[in-house]
């Protein structure tokens, strides 16, 4: 289990499953249910990207997310 604690390392982990699956990210995006668009955004680290569409990247990649106090 990894801490995060910018949005920059989710993209990368995204990024790194969606490349140890072999897909490009439309291929990837098409997949997971989301636009090709949120696949860049979210690798490239974007604040503002939508939590949801996050979420089904992560899902999709074979990813978790823990809520906990610190």
């Amino acid at each position: 289990m990894k801490k995060i604690t910018e949005i920059e390392e989710i993209g990368q982990l995204i990024r790194l499953k969606r490349e140890e699956q072999g897909l490009n990210q439309k291929e990837f995006a098409e997949a997971a249910g989301v636009g090709n668009r949120i696949v860049s955004e979210v690798e490239r680290g974007k604040p503002t990207a939508e939590i949801g569409k996050v979420l089904k990247l992560l899902k999709y990649a074979g990813l978790s997310v823990y809520l906990g106090d610190e």
